[in-house]
């Protein structure tokens, strides 16, 4: 006898032995036990998922010889024809290799005559989605209205291409992609049936491959039944799939934990040495740094059933959740850019070091950087540079560049007229002999005073300055084109600046360090920490909290005795109160003082002076005084007035 495929083999013959389709299965089965027939059903989904298998077995349901059921005999000469697919009044049709409406015309003038053997005539039309506009056309009066001994049962993979006409006339049931674990659960019951030896660890991985469908799982399984000469090991089954061996992926880990490049490098030439997928690496490396965060975030999520379950909880305790969710996001991009790089091994190996290279910012990198500044006065977080012998003074078209720089500001759009931000004017512009050899002296570092707003530069004629050696003008020297008034909302007038330097302002380039750097921050005393004052919230952010966070911005300090900390949480906020955040919590503290420390944990009603809800609130002040500042401003509101300009709210943030 010749040899069947095992997607042949094992389609499920009833309702019972369908996987994954449970919410299809109930409505069917209920339909069919209580008498509620409709006379058209659609069936849609992807590949493999069992659109054709449930039209088969629906069929059988119909007309079983013990009646119409939900649960058909499969040994009546009905149930048997049809499975072998010799059944006369079961007419399955190709809708990709019969789209006209000759072909629809005659299955429509067959409808009318009764069913020769069975109790219902049934009609599978496969891949309906495929016919044309006119045949769609000519069905819709038999497929609203047809005989009693008629049913249709549709499926389709696109019913997106379907007319509205056609899916309103249908009862539709939409088929769901299998899990892996269904999948590979599947699999397992197969091999026990067919007696053939095989590894647990290597079923999932078809699981995974076979990406929902049952029947694609069920032909890998073959392959790989073949490929492993009747045995189904994992190092088979990831040389079939050209998938990647878990060690590497560990290997890789401990090196960007290690922040060891060369090793890094080694375990990617470990995966070209052995002839692997470089995209299979990425999506294996994305999906264990998945259950790496899964494992951090909620504990015992993993089941036990996994192989690598150890390594997992391993790097999940030594890779802090940050970085784990900083790598994963990589992974993705990693694995998405892939076909734009010059080669596989290059957009690989660049991910890697993409992952050795960026770490998340600390806490305290962020408030410094989001400090705000003194009014009046801004401030460039930069490296300073010695002004050369060359360097003019800032003027007050470089302060309102930096300000625009420093900060975000509000936007003013008005209908027909100008941004409210003047553009410098483009001329031909030459200096003066004396303004072309005047050097200034290097002003001191300081805070740069921001005139409200910005004056309007002025090129002056003179003769070409070449830009190498750009020329410098005098601080005091202003004019007014023509003559012409200055506005009355401006506090003087503009300053006249060479055509090298408005060329490079032009393209939002400065051409001294005018602006002083943000000092650096105080260094902290060595020795012991001091003695907690009942501040929680400056001492949640001085210490590294990683995890323990969560718990601990939304935790409010109750009371505190040396060596304890009695804290409360919301209710809203309980999933962070677990005893795995208490831990992590109390280890960092232990180790910020040095000695034992313990946390008690209880759930009440919040009285708002958790961190986060301290931080929402000065959020809000600050955002509050902002949007007043900028209504409040005389220019803005001269903008408003003369020009009908309008402030986008949604623009304006706090300094």
């Amino acid at each position: 006898m010749a040899y069947q495929v095992l997607a042949r083999k094992w389609r499920p013959r009833n309702f019972a032995q369908l996987v994954g389709q449970e919410h299809v299965i109930r409505a069917l089965a209920n339909a069919f036990a209580n008498g509620r027939l409709h006379h058209a059903y659609l069936l849609t989904g992807t590949r493999g998922v069992g659109k054709t298998t449930i039209a088969r077995i629906m069929a059988k349901a119909l007309n079983c010889e013990t009646g119409v059921t939900a649960e058909p005999c499969g040994t009546c000469s009905a149930c048997t024809q049809i499975d072998a697919g010799r059944f006369v009044d079961l007419l399955e049709i190709d809708a990709a290799s019969n789209t006209g409406i000759d072909n629809i015309r005659e299955v429509l003038d067959n409808a009318q005559y009764a069913p020769t053997a069975g109790r219902f005539k049934v009609y599978i039309i496969d891949e309906v989605h495929m016919l044309s506009k006119s045949a769609f056309n000519a069905m819709l009066k038999t497929l609203e209205e047809p005989p009693g001994h008629v049913k249709f049962i549709l499926a389709t993979t696109d019913p997106q291409k379907m007319p509205i006409t056609v899916l309103s006339r249908c009862l539709q049931f939409s088929l769901r992609q299998m899990t892996p674990q269904q999948v590979a659960g599947h699999l397992q019951k197969v091999l026990d049936a067919e007696q053939l030896p095989f590894e647990a660890s290597a079923l999932p991985l078809l699981g995974h491959a076979a990406n929902g469908s049952m029947r694609d799982a069920l032909s890998l399984l073959d392959q790989a039944i073949a490929y492993g000469a009747g045995k189904v090991e994992e190092a088979g089954v990831r040389a079939m799939l050209g998938a990647v061996d878990q060690s590497y992926l560990f290997d890789i880990l401990a090196a960007l934990i290690a922040k060891d490049g060369l090793r890094l490098m080694q375990a990617a030439d470990g995966i070209a040495a052995r002839g692997l997928s470089y995209e299979a690496a990425l999506h294996e490396l994305a999906h264990v740094l998945h259950q790496i965060a899964l494992v951090q975030a909620v504990p015992g999520a993993l089941g036990d059933e996994l192989p690598q379950r150890a390594d997992i909880e391993a790097v999940a305790a030594a890779l802090a959740p940050e970085d784990a969710q900083l790598y994963y996001q990589i992974a993705l991009h990693g694995r998405r850019d892939l076909p734009l790089a010059p080669d596989e091994y290059a957009g690989f190996s660049m991910t890697l070091l993409r992952m050795l290279a960026f770490a998340p910012a600390e806490p305290g990198q962020v408030s410094r950087a989001n400090s705000p500044a003194a009014p009046g006065q801004v401030s460039r977080a930069s490296s300073s540079v010695e002004p050369g012998p060359t360097t003019r003074p800032s003027s007050p078209t470089d302060a309102g560049l930096a300000a625009r720089v420093a900060s975000p500001t509000a936007t003013i759009s008005s209908a027909g007229t100008a941004s409210a931000a003047a553009q410098p004017m483009q001329a031909t512009a030459e200096a003066t002999p004396a303004t072309a050899q005047a050097a200034v002296p290097a002003p001191q570092a300081a805070a740069v005073q921001v005139p409200r707003p910005a004056p309007t530069p002025v090129v002056a004629a003179s003769k070409p300055v070449p830009l190498p050696q750009p020329a410098v003008t005098e601080p005091a020297a202003y004019a007014a084109p023509g003559n012409a008034p200055i506005p009355p909302w401006q506090d003087e007038a503009p300053a006249v600046i060479d055509a090298a330097e408005l060329a490079l302002q032009s393209f939002g380039v400065a051409s001294s360090p005018a602006i002083e750097s943000e000092p650096a921050a105080p260094a902290i005393p060595a020795g012991p920490p001091p003695e907690f004052d009942g501040d929680w919230r400056s001492l949640v952010v001085q210490l590294k909290l990683g995890a323990a966070g969560m718990l601990a911005q939304h935790a409010e300090l109750v009371d505190y005795r040396p060596g304890h900390f009695e804290l409360r949480v919301s209710a809203e906020h309980k999933a962070v109160a677990t005893r795995d955040y208490q831990d992590k919590l109390r280890a960092v503290l232990a180790e910020y003082y040095g000695r034992d420390i313990n946390v008690n944990v209880t759930l009440g009603e919040s009285t708002g002076d958790t961190p986060a809800a301290i931080a929402t609130r000065e959020r809000a002040a600050r955002q509050a005084a902002a949007v007043d500042a900028i209504q409040n401003d005389p220019f803005v509101q001269a903008m408003v007035r003369d020009f009908g300009a309008t402030v986008v709210p949604d623009t304006i943030r706090p300094l």
